[in-house]
């Protein structure tokens, strides 16, 4: 143990760390991070799962506690999900009781005495959500602004899991709003699993203050990795029925309905079988995670629910069902193995279909050459400005017109100043907000739209993503995008869904569901095509591995085989090009490979230059009639400009964004189009566009 990084710390903290602990040692990770904390200095951690980020935190934090003497509650932890916080409620509780201090809890699930209590003897230290956090800021009980005003440290864990949507801007309004109350400066530490941009994120959380990084950003390479291909759902159950037997395994699927199917035909393998979902009650979660990680020999399947930090103990192994949607995810889930002395991190993908296992192989490709994404937050938060707006106003009951503008311009910087007035005037004009001669307050469509349970919908920022459920009679096939079909198109669309194809029969865009029926339509590799919103990093990788025919991770003989089959059906794949393909009298594709935020884009620039697009995927664009892609390249794009049919789509997704009623139609095009067009994509397809040659090939130009 590094002595002076040590010696910093507390005697009373050093005392129990070494005997009541029994820690022989702190982590490199946990010693680097005690002098910037203690200095009171902004910092991001980083580490794997179960890597110690919690006590790098903490230790630190517990010692400004007793030197300086701190009083009341002044540090918030804030966490995801509720469970996360219960997992780490005993843990926090013990290393605080070690030195005479107390941990409280503080979310939806608490019960109204505890929440009393909390008010009136405050913690050190509370644990709670973002969502919390604001009904407590817009409760009419000012004890629990009262609470609030002596914080000096505001703890955000698993960062990267809000940063990447719109709870990160929630949370960066948060904690400015809770300095203003407090009336200082809040040290901000953020933990979070490995990123690319750990800086930058912190930068950006902590309005472009200076922040210390404090652990590896790079993904760690050292692990063991399968993909395999068993074809089915029936076919992975009986894999992981006799693989590995005797041992702990977690298994990720995609969908609950997939876990639980998966679950269901364990347990009728005789499998000793654990379930955890967001679906389930709290006391189902916990009494499956307790027993899961009580016992040695069993299985436990879930969602990402368990991606993020909740500990269930010592895993074996980590089994991933098809492939996560992002590298970052695949680490979170793999690190969750290798915590024991003289064992390796593993992952074995089961892919079920021809998706899920180029997926797996592009994922698990660009892990191993040290890829991993970078995390920024969604642009354009004009419904997050919005909903800032109508928290404040609930905040002080009525505000002058000067003094909201002010601070909705500290909260969002980013934002221009003649955007936030013409938010504002829109919500005064819709009397969603009331000016009564300069003085703000809730208008009477405020009261209306989101006035139901003392304005409960204010707090969250955010709605379930937009899915639309697909049923095959009573039967759920999967759950797809909304941009995979157009809204109330007359013809019926062909989806590909599950590795099959099926026709869309009908609508219901209000219930979000589609019914389908199996059709005959086939095409080159049916898993092209999926529903699914893939990157663009990732898709490029798919391109990648399909031309190079390689992963450089294990295998298994099936794997091969399938990488061997799908590679076949793409034999005109070369690096760095995109190729148009006749596929039939009239009909071309131009594979790009680009991910359907670039694809987006790419159909509209093919529109301006004159071609007919009549559908597009992650990885290819569909045309009617020949577009030359050396006449493409060289068209000056506005890239700006989006077809009608673009508009039709994003408007879709306009309609159902929450908040969506504050904002002018052309305001809420503009957040959807900031997340679901992929510009910079589109203009690196442009790049290999135009740094190569069209091939003289009739049928196929490749570019």
């Amino acid at each position: 143990m590094s002595a002076d990084a040590f010696d910093r710390l507390h005697p009373a903290v050093q005392h129990h760390i070494v005997n009541s602990l029994g820690w022989s040692s702190l982590r490199p990770t946990q010693l680097a991070a005690i002098a910037p904390i203690q200095e009171d200095r902004h910092c991001i951690l980083l580490a794997p799962t179960a890597g110690g980020k919690t006590e790098a935190a903490v230790f630190p934090i517990l010692s400004r506690i007793l030197n300086e003497g701190w009083r009341d509650l002044s540090i918030l932890y804030v966490c995801p999900i509720r469970a996360l916080l219960n997992n780490l409620e005993p843990r926090l509780v013990h290393y605080f009781s070690l030195v005479g201090r107390r941990v409280g809890i503080w979310h939806g699930d608490v019960s109204s005495s505890a929440k009393q209590r909390t008010l009136r003897d405050p913690p050190d230290l509370l644990l709670t959500t973002p969502e919390s956090l604001e009904g407590m800021l817009i409760s009419t009980d000012e004890r629990r602004r009262d609470l609030l005003r002596n914080l000096r440290v505001v703890v955000v864990d698993e960062l990267h899991a809000f940063c990447g949507d719109d709870r990160g801007w929630h949370v960066r309004c948060l904690i400015q709003r809770l300095s203003n109350l407090a009336g200082r400066r809040l040290q901000i530490i953020g933990l979070t699993a490995t990123v690319a941009n750990p800086g930058i994120l912190m930068e950006w959380l902590a309005y472009s203050a200076p922040a210390e990084v404090i652990g590896e950003s790079v993904a760690n390479t050292d692990a063991d990795v399968t993909v395999d291909y068993v074809g089915s759902l029936e076919n992975a159950a009986t894999v992981i029925s006799r693989l590995h037997q005797g041992e702990k395994r977690l298994v990720f699927c995609d969908s609950r309905s997939k876990v639980e199917e998966l679950s269901a035909m364990l347990r009728g393998f005789g499998v000793r079988t654990f379930v955890s979902h967001s679906s389930l009650s709290i006391d189902e979660r916990r009494q499956a995670e307790k027993a899961f990680a009580e016992e040695s020999n069993c299985v436990i399947v879930a969602t990402s629910t368990l991606e993020l930090g909740i500990d269930v103990g010592d895993l074996d192994r980590v089994i991933q069902i098809d492939a996560p949607s992002s590298v970052s995810s695949f680490l979170q889930r793999m690190g969750r193995t290798g915590r024991r002395a003289n064992t390796k991190r593993n992952c074995l993908f089961l892919a079920t279909d021809d998706e899920g296992f180029i997926l797996a192989a592009a994922i698990a490709r660009l892990w191993r050459e040290g890829y991993v994404e970078s995390i920024s937050a969604p642009g354009q938060p004009l419904h997050i400005l919005a909903q800032q707006a109508l928290a404040t106003v609930l905040h002080n009951g009525a505000i002058p017109a000067g003094s909201l503008m002010n601070l909705l311009c500290q909260l969002f910087p980013e934002i221009p100043v003649e955007i936030i007035d013409g938010t504002l005037g829109y919500m005064t004009d819709r009397k969603i907000l009331w000016d009564d001669d300069g003085v703000i307050g809730m208008g009477s469509e405020g009261e209306e739209s989101f006035g139901r349970r003392n304005f409960e919908e204010v707090i969250s920022t955010f709605d379930s993503p937009l899915q639309m459920t697909v049923l095959y009679g009573q039967k759920e096939i999967g759950t797809i995008d909304p941009m995979s079909i157009r809204p109330r198109q007359e013809s019926s669309p062909v989806l590909i869904l599950a590795g099959r194809y099926w026709r869309v029969v009908a609508q219901d865009w209000d219930s979000r569901i589609v019914w389908v029926e199996p059709s005959d339509d086939i095409g080159k590799a049916a898993w092209l095509g999926s529903s699914r919103a893939i990157s663009f990093d990732i898709c490029r990788m798919i391109h990648t591995v399909l031309a190079e025919r390689d992963t450089p991770v294990t295998l298994s003989n099936r794997g091969r085989s399938k990488l061997d089959e799908l590679a076949g059906a793409f034999l005109f794949l070369l690096p760095d090009k995109t190729v148009m393909v006749s596929e039939s009298p009239g009909e071309w594709r131009w594979w790009t490979f680009a991910g359907w935020g670039a694809n987006l884009v790419l159909a509209d620039a093919c529109r301006q230059a004159g071609g007919a697009v009549s559908s597009f995927d992650n990885f290819s664009i569909r045309l009617k009639g020949y577009l030359d892609l050396s006449t493409l390249a060289a068209c000056h794009i506005d890239w700006d400009i989006m077809d009608p049919e673009t508009e039709k789509r994003l408007s879709v997704l306009a309609e159902k964004l929450k908040f969506s009623v504050c904002l002018p139609r052309s305001y809420q095009l503009n957040v959807v189009a900031s997340r679901v067009r992929n510009v910079p994509g589109a203009r690196e397809i442009f790049r290999l566009l135009s740094s190569t040659a069209t091939e003289p090939d009739p049928d196929m130009q490749t570019i």
